[in-house]
């Protein structure tokens, strides 16, 4: 059995990259190619906000308590699963990479870019009251204009810009340091780099020169956004992988192995258990434990 590769599937052929649904309506519908509150991994991004209710949101193997006034960041291509026991009521809005690269034009927001490996990360906080009163009346007037006939991207455009705006103040900064603007942008193109090429390489001087910087300042970089060194960053990307694959597929080690850019699987093993201090085979065991 593969990943579940959920892809985002518009309600209309004139669809403008984002799309609002209630809660409740998620846990109502039927679905063929996967179950939500299964671990999934996502072709799109999400943002879920909670206006009632409390339970638990599964992201990359930890569950992070919801309750009202919650707001949950899921990036694209992790692993989540919704809570279907607990149910609690709010939105979820999807939208496709295509549709925030048009946000981010116009706005500098680190919200979405691809910070799940810092050790800061954060991917669900809790709004204060006045946040809430401003936060739902954007996503109701988002909703709002979906459904209108004569949908103007621009207007959604600029309203989801707005929300983010206000999420990007209300948000604890994901950086343990103040980085300067320049800083920040070398250090989350090095984690988009990792994601593309973790397999064909993992050694951090290859990716220092891939952005026409030294390994040095690489390293610089990334110890002050995360607290981590270069190496360490694709390390963490590099297991993480293998336990999304380790969880939701049924995949021989040596396969994973290969996959993985491992040239033979006692290398992988040793690689897991040195970053896990288990093997491949022990960590799958211990999920069903």
């Amino acid at each position: 059995m593969e990943i579940p590769n959920v892809e985002f599937q518009p309600p209309t052929k004139n669809s403008i990259g984002i799309e609002v649904i209630e809660l409740d309506q998620l846990y109502a519908r039927s679905f063929k190619d996967h179950d939500p509150s299964m671990p999934h991994r996502v072709e799109f991004h999400c943002l879920i906000y909670i206006e009632k209710g409390s339970g638990s949101h599964f992201i990359d193997f930890n569950k992070y308590p919801i309750g009202e006034g919650s707001l949950i960041f899921v990036n694209k291509h992790q692993l989540n699963a919704f809570d279907f026991k607990n149910q609690p009521k709010g939105k979820l809005i999807l939208f496709t990479e295509d549709f925030i690269e048009g946000v981010r034009t116009n706005i500098r927001t680190p919200l979405f870019a691809p910070t799940h490996l810092t050790t800061s990360y954060m991917p669900v906080f809790t709004l204060s009251d006045s946040v809430k009163i401003s936060c739902e009346a954007l996503l109701q007037e988002i909703n709002r204009e979906q459904n209108n006939p004569n949908c103007e991207k621009q207007i959604i455009q600029l309203l989801f810009m707005s929300l983010l705006l206000i999420l990007t103040r209300e948000r604890p900064s994901v950086y343990s340091n103040h980085l300067s603007e320049s800083r920040v942008k070398k250090f989350l193109q090095f984690m988009s780099l990792i994601e593309e090429s973790f397999i064909s390489t993992r050694d951090a001087s290859i990716y220092a020169n891939m952005m026409h910087m030294t390994y040095k300042s690489l390293n610089q970089i990334c110890k002050l956004a995360s607290n981590q060194t270069a190496k360490q960053l694709i390390d963490a990307h590099t297991v993480l992988e293998a336990k999304r694959k380790l969880v939701v597929e049924s995949i021989q080690v040596q396969t994973l192995a290969y996959e993985l850019g491992f040239d033979e699987v006692t290398n992988f093993i040793k690689y897991f258990k040195k970053h896990t201090l288990l093997t491949p085979s022990q960590f799958k065991a211990s999920l069903k434990g």
